[in-house]
């Protein structure tokens, strides 16, 4: 428990995304393979596939994103800075830890990282992420 927070309830949260995420990659992947001509027939065919493999892959990387987010928030409950903002180092409410477990900052951290972010300024590869 850091700042006394019962970090079980989010681990177990954050393992059923997890779970639910790697479940619909699979469904999405299948549906994709199922649905796809060997030789598509004509041009709007041809259009169509490549209209679902491009929503598939942009599917897939966020999915991929939201995983890697999960993970590197269940390694920081093992690490004990789970709830801790990564940018200012104080506590993310249990309000938004309850609605975004794998958040890395506080909603003030937040907004200002997503302000930055909508200005084109550079931000960190996760800084813009949780919102």
């Amino acid at each position: 428990m850091k700042n006394g927070l019962k970090l079980t309830p989010y681990r177990n949260m954050l393992e059923k995304k997890a779970e639910e995420v790697r479940r619909s990659m699979s469904a999405q992947k299948a549906a994709q393979v199922v649905a796809r001509l060997d030789v598509p027939s004509d041009e709007g065919d041809l259009s169509q596939q490549h209209h679902e493999e491009w929503i598939f892959l942009n599917r897939n990387t966020i999915d991929i994103k939201l995983l890697r987010e999960i993970s590197d928030a269940l390694l920081r409950i093992e690490q004990g800075t789970y709830g801790v903002c990564l940018e200012c180092e104080e506590p993310i409410s249990v309000k938004r830890l309850d609605a975004v477990p794998w958040a890395r900052y506080c909603v003030t951290c937040q907004e200002r990282i997503a302000a930055r972010a909508a200005l084109g300024e550079p931000v960190g590869e996760y800084e813009g992420a949780d919102r």
